[in-house]
């Protein structure tokens, strides 16, 4: 095939177009792809109380009252954050709460109080219904055969089981899902508690939280707090995707790597799976990525400041740049492409499409994104 002359910044099809589940002991039955505007207020409030900026916190806490938190939910928020944050990081995000509903009343605003925490009854010691309670979110079986932390200092394991999963996990102010958008949000602005990040991330998953709805929570602490957090949080969601996908049945030794988070859809058609390999973070100046099409789905119209590779591993797909013919990509096709053409390239009707994506020079900058391509320029291939 011609030589085709494009650039993909792959580390955008992560970054850039993220823009933007309730149940106490059951799995969530939420589906939404993205969440509402009472559960970004949570992941902005727990966001803003574990990095401490109470100017921005204040914002949020005005905006999360306005959304339809009340102020027990809030309250609710800010104490189980004690736990994660320490006390000196909840206490202060309570005192701006004090603040801010001063505030309010001076205005003549009144904001529902909400509901209290019912007692609990079920003749459980606290032990065995923090322990319950863990299960449930894990979705697996408390060992008796103790390792790591809790073998070395059994006294904090009782301390988990009983006090946080115990005493705060089972006052339903709020949810177990409200809990983990918090707790997620708090570990993720911490930074330096990658594996408890993730740890939280696959609770997340299993009480039916989806990807979508993670890279939903990353790219408001993109907005709300800065790119520094949200790359932490999203290199750390590819590592718990690329492990759930890698544990589906069937899915041993069918690709070398794995799918990865899925895309949200605002620069493109279709299905699109991203698994980032190497970021340009890591002291390099390039970016390595898998990238899967589902069959019909493609990019949009874009355009690059930089270069890229492309090494088609998988199916067949369409290429095409702007006033040139729609050409045909597969497996075994090395696509060397220079910058500023305005382009777009995805799986063909009937085939999945899966390549490395090699893109040097990330230092020129991200994708310039375009108009969707329409189904006439996607069946043009003669």
């Amino acid at each position: 095939m011609n030589k085709l002359k494009c650039r993909i910044s792959i580390l955008f099809f992560v970054f850039q177009i993220c823009i933007g589940a309730n149940g106490m002991a059951q799995k969530s039955s939420n589906n939404a792809q993205s969440f509402d505007k009472r559960e970004r207020q949570i992941v902005a409030i727990s966001s803003l109380t574990a990095k401490g900026d109470l100017v921005s916190l204040n914002q949020a806490l005005h905006g999360g009252l306005d959304s339809g938190l009340t102020i027990n939910e809030i309250k609710e928020v800010l104490v189980h954050l004690y736990a994660y944050t320490g006390f000196p990081r909840s206490l202060q995000g309570l005192n701006t709460l004090i603040a801010v509903l001063n505030d309010r009343k001076a205005k003549g605003i009144k904001d529902n109080v909400g509901r209290t925490a019912s007692p609990v009854s079920d003749g459980l010691s606290r032990y065995e219904r923090g322990k319950q309670v863990l299960e449930t979110l894990t979705g697996q079986k408390e060992s008796a055969n103790k390792t790591g932390y809790a073998a070395l200092s059994p006294e904090v394991e009782v301390f988990l089981k009983e006090h946080l999963f115990a005493d705060l996990f089972t006052r339903d102010v709020i949810s177990y899902a409200d809990r983990e958008l918090a707790t997620i949000s708090a570990l993720i602005n911490l930074g330096g508690v990658e594996p408890m990040m993730q740890s939280h991330m696959r609770i997340a998953l299993n009480i039916g939280f989806t990807q979508n709805q993670l890279s939903d929570l990353i790219s408001v602490i993109e907005h709300r707090v800065g790119m520094q957090e949200s790359e932490a949080g999203r290199k750390g969601l590819q590592k718990v995707a690329g492990k759930a996908e890698e544990n589906q049945p069937g899915n041993k030794g069918a690709n070398v790597y794995a799918k990865g988070v899925k895309a949200p859809p605002a620069n493109f058609t279709g299905t699109v799976w991203v698994n980032m390999l190497v970021l340009d973070q890591e002291d390099l100046d390039v970016s390595i990525g898998s990238v899967t099409f589902e069959p019909g789905a493609r990019t949009n119209w874009h355009r690059h400041p930089g270069g890229q590779i492309l090494l088609v591993t998988e199916g067949k797909g369409y290429y095409q740049e702007r006033g040139k013919p729609l050409t045909m990509m597969q497996k075994g096709d090395v696509i060397k492409c220079l910058p500023g053409t305005e382009h777009w390239h995805g799986a063909s009707p009937g085939n999945k499409l899966t390549h490395i994506a090699i893109g040097p020079n990330t230092d020129k900058g991200n994708a310039v994104w375009l108009e969707r391509v329409t189904d006439e320029e996607y069946k043009n291939f003669k």
